[in-house]
């Protein structure tokens, strides 16, 4: 049986859960098994029905609202052993690259992330992920009785396989050690696009010489329905929040399309965005390192660029609505 661990917000879904439970169920298929989801305070269990899961354990508790990692990790790791998972999955968001490890040790299991592929082989069970800040990819072998797989976001896409989903409930034990760390508060911009869910991510860098000038980016994203973001110094000058901060030392980017704005390109900065699919960068330096790992580029000033693109594009959903 393929566990997977479903993440969710204020009672939804992620789009990564969803993704996650399509990928489980890829796998449970080569192998001749079927999917369990674990929710914790999650959403509608039908829903993962719709992607391959079989059946549902909604784990329903308070004392979880917040996300804790040991905690959570408890969970998966019970609902693991409940099942008799051989394969668990995870997704490789920020939350579930703090769980897995702690699922794999309470497992005994071996645990390979930023997994881009099916399984090339299931014997002896061989994944693909990249590695090196996206630089590479590698084939491991995990050779664990239980094995642990954290998906890379947008690596597999979102695959409906209508199943009936039953579902039932779980309450798995829970020791004062699992919280050991406690949420004080939570913060959160509810009225954005947030980097981890976007599919389109707008950045902008130091060429926009102040945060005055971020009208235009935010005009952009919201045309577009995507994030905003920055580079590392931009938010070391405080122009941006740190949370908009995208970089090997920020929050890792694999959108399906990212568009630098005056952002030189840094090998920091590309080892956090190197995921995403298509980059687009807007430069006036036509030797800027961006160009070099770019799909497309344009060599011009961002002050001209922008404002004549947000036309554009604004023209085009008019015609198009």
């Amino acid at each position: 049986m393929v566990l997977v661990y479903t993440e969710s917000e204020g009672g939804k879904f992620k789009k990564v859960a969803l993704e996650a439970v399509s990928y489980a169920k890829g796998i449970a298929d080569a192998l001749g098994t079927s999917v369990t989801a674990v929710a914790i305070n999650g959403g509608d269990a039908s829903e993962l029905g719709t992607y391959g899961a079989s059946k549902v354990l909604e784990v329903n508790n308070d004392t979880l609202a917040n996300f804790n990692a040991d905690a959570y990790a408890d969970v998966i790791a019970q609902a693991a052993k409940k099942e008799d998972a051989k394969v668990v999955v995870l997704t490789a968001s920020v939350n579930s690259k703090f769980t897995a490890p702690l699922v794999a040790v309470n497992l005994e299991a071996g645990y390979v992330s930023n997994v881009t592929a099916l399984p090339s082989s299931t014997a002896p069970f061989t994944v693909k992920h990249s590695v090196f800040t996206n630089k590479a990819f590698s084939n491991t072998e995990i050779t664990t009785d239980v094995k642990i797989i954290g998906l890379a976001k947008n690596a597999y896409g979102l695959k409906e396989n209508a199943t009936t989903a039953t579902s039932e409930s779980f309450a798995p034990t829970l020791a004062s050690e699992d919280f050991s760390v406690n949420v004080v508060s939570v913060d959160k911009a509810t009225d954005k696009v947030t980097i981890a869910d976007a599919e389109i991510v707008v950045s902008g860098g130091r060429g926009l010489k102040g945060p005055e000038n971020w009208g235009m980016i935010e005009e952009l994203a919201g045309i577009l329905g995507a994030a905003t973001a920055c580079s590392k110094p931009v938010s070391d000058l405080g122009w941006r929040p740190h949370s908009e901060h995208v970089g090997q030392t920020g929050k890792p980017v694999a959108s399906n399309l990212y568009i630098a704005i005056g952002i030189s390109g840094a090998i920091q900065h590309l080892a956090g965005i190197n995921a995403s699919k298509v980059k687009v960068v807007i430069n006036s330096d036509p030797e800027a390192p961006f160009f070099k790992a770019a799909d497309y580029g344009i060599v011009g000033d961002a002050f001209e660029v922008i404002p004549q693109l947000n036309e554009k594009l604004k023209a085009f959903k008019a015609q198009n609505a």
